[in-house]
């Protein structure tokens, strides 16, 4: 699936259980594990994910590998935040969710949203100085956060010391893909 070695690559993917677009989820971290890379999936507790395809029909069921107030973000290079609506809309209420994007954030680690994800970014204020990308009706709340939103596949946006890699939807997903593999490749052996 990808040529990237990413061996010693930790990646900490937050959701809840119920809601997640399953591809946007399932996609990236059977992609970052075939690469190499040690991927956790860290939900509200440790009950199966029923995540969702299209917001509506029933998807895979994935089993979390910890609860979100379990997760330390210090052991990982990268945050995934993947999407789905109704993911997206709970994960912005939670607390443990929350900080563990500002701990992302304020050590300069890199973080990946797609689809509804950002509104995670909104709620911490992490979209304030950024230029992104999003799910079409994200857009509002995007710029009322202070962020500038574009309609492309994917964004990289380094300002503000740290680096936030954006998608639209499932249809990015090989581009959104590309950029993660490219910046977790290039991490130093830290």
């Amino acid at each position: 699936m990808t040529d990237t070695d990413l061996d010693g690559r930790r990646v900490l993917a937050i959701v809840t259980n119920y809601g997640v677009e399953q591809d946007e989820l399932v996609v990236p971290v059977r992609h970052l594990r075939d690469a190499g890379a040690t991927v956790d999936i860290a939900a509200v507790s440790t009950d199966a994910i029923r995540t969702l395809v299209g917001d509506k029909d029933p998807g895979e069921s994935v089993q979390p590998s910890l609860s979100l107030a379990d997760a330390d973000p210090d052991g990982y290079d990268l945050l995934l935040v993947p999407g789905g609506t109704l993911n997206a809309d709970t994960l912005r209420l939670q607390d443990d969710a929350l900080d563990i994007v500002r701990t992302f954030t304020s050590s300069g680690r890199p973080v990946a949203a797609i689809c509804h994800g950002p509104w995670v970014l909104v709620e911490t204020g992490a979209a304030k100085g950024k230029t992104l990308t999003s799910y079409a009706s994200l857009r509002t709340d995007i710029e009322n956060a202070g962020g500038s939103w574009v309609d492309r596949p994917v964004v990289a946006d380094r300002a503000g010391d740290w680096l936030l890699i954006t998608s639209r939807d499932p249809g990015d997903l090989e581009d959104f893909l590309r950029e993660i593999d490219k910046e977790l490749a290039g991490l130093s052996g830290s």
